[in-house]
């Protein structure tokens, strides 16, 4: 695609026809009008506006920090940069806390021009994803290591290693999608589960840190380009694109024709 016109945008309609025919889609964050032109022009799929911007721009330590009037901002700008890419955009930290709350709050990303908002959580979302699909409001149900729940959980460590944690995952996943869910985002799971999970359902399901046989995979940008901010751990699902390209679009083309070959990720990415 390298820098051309997408011939139609790309839909959740679109993302469903490519998990029917087994072909892979690549996404990527980003979070303002000049990268969001470059990333959806380079053959990337979806663009998440994420609330990893918390850490990678505005220098937290974590995500929570994060309020909805910095997602509005973000997804603003990406949508005026946006060349044809679906735009998920995060429901940051306590601002889906009840129903009234993620309503106004969906509804304030929606406006800004998101395709799709993602919510962090397991079955507890039912509830909340079945309310925002019945008035409109496609959901992402981001599952696995949820940064939001980062003190509960402990640190950044990968979840359903435990068989009985990994059959709960499963059996949550399919009552999200029961409930509306039109994506699943799986971090930082064992490659099984993620295989698991993604033969199981009918909705496509997006993986980072969840081995190679998802639909999808997604990345931070700026791990992808090979700057993470110094106060943060590399993980170990990610490839540095920027060491072998010769300029930042040719990391994300590098990046999105690695996605969809099936080369990346390769199994030093992923958790057994």
């Amino acid at each position: 695609m390298s820098s051309q016109t997408r011939k139609s945008p790309v839909s959740l309609n679109t993302l469903t026809r490519m998990k029917a025919r087994g072909e892979r889609f690549a996404s990527l964050t980003a979070y303002d009008a000049l990268f969001a032109e470059i990333v959806s022009s380079s053959g990337i799929d979806v663009i998440l506006v994420g609330d990893s911007l918390g850490m990678v721009l505005q220098g937290h330590d974590s995500t929570l920090p994060v309020t909805l009037d910095d997602m509005v901002y973000h997804m603003n700008c990406v949508r005026r940069g946006n060349n044809g890419a679906l735009i998920m955009a995060d429901l940051p930290f306590m601002s889906y806390a009840n129903e009234e709350q993620s309503l106004e709050s969906a509804a304030a990303l929606m406006r800004a021009g998101a395709h799709v908002v993602k919510l962090e959580g397991g079955a507890w979302l039912a509830e909340s994803t079945r309310l925002l699909t019945e008035r409109g409001i496609p959901v992402c149900a981001h599952m696995g290591l949820t940064p939001q729940s980062i003190n509960r959980i402990g640190g950044y460590r990968v979840q359903g290693r435990d068989p009985n944690q990994a059959n709960d995952m499963v059996a949550e996943a399919l009552i999200l999608q029961e409930s509306g869910a039109s994506i699943i985002l799986l971090e930082c799971v064992p490659v099984e589960l993620g295989r698991t999970i993604t033969e199981r359902l009918d909705v496509p399901v997006i993986g980072i840190g969840a081995g190679p046989h998802t639909d999808g995979q997604i990345m931070v940008m700026h791990d992808m380009l090979g700057i993470t901010p110094s106060t943060i751990r590399v993980p170990k699902f990610v490839k540095n694109f920027m060491a072998e390209a010769q300029d930042v679009r040719g990391a994300f083309e590098a990046y999105a024709e690695a996605v969809k070959s099936g080369a990346f990720p390769a199994p030093e990415h992923c958790f057994t």
